[in-house]
């Protein structure tokens, strides 16, 4: 666990170039930190279109949306987690548990992500969805193919 797959030409436009072409680091790192998740002790490398991140960040939400945030950027394909770690209370920081993560395809919205994901019947958390995509997520209906979304676990709730 580690590696996780991206659309390459779907998502944000971070600086100039061609939408092929990989942001560069350090554009990668200042789009992590506008959206205030507490990644300050996480470092960003882009090599071709991997983006790479290692350090620390504080609990596995944190981990998962650093990856969506990463991830959903223009020229990137892929990105490697295996040395960002979660810190455990007390402890020295642990590999992080292997996320859920969906990829929207044409026609979607929460509510039939949610009944996918959780059940039939279960539209109605799609909310939770919502709120474990927030900052990047800023209204449940700006959601675009391609887009890779966190699923949390029901018990998130």
């Amino acid at each position: 666990m580690g590696l996780f797959s991206f659309i390459k030409n779907a998502g944000k436009k971070l600086g100039i170039g061609g939408d092929d072409e990989a942001p560069q680091a350090e554009a990668v790192k200042k789009e992590l930190d506008t959206h205030d998740l507490g990644t300050d002790k996480v470092d960003v490398c882009v090599v071709d279109d991997k983006v790479v991140l290692s350090g620390v960040v504080r609990d596995q939400a944190i981990f998962e949306k650093a990856i969506v945030a990463v991830g959903n950027t223009l020229g990137v394909s892929q990105v490697e987690a295996s040395d960002l770690k979660v810190e455990a209370a007390g402890a020295a920081p642990a590999p992080a548990k292997a996320p859920v993560f969906y990829t929207v395809k044409k026609g979607d919205n929460l509510w039939k992500i949610a009944e996918a994901q959780y059940g039939k019947g279960k539209g109605a958390k799609n909310n939770l969805i919502f709120e474990a995509n927030r900052p990047m997520l800023s209204h449940p209906d700006k959601i675009y193919p391609g887009q890779v979304l966190r699923i949390p676990s029901l018990d998130e709730a």
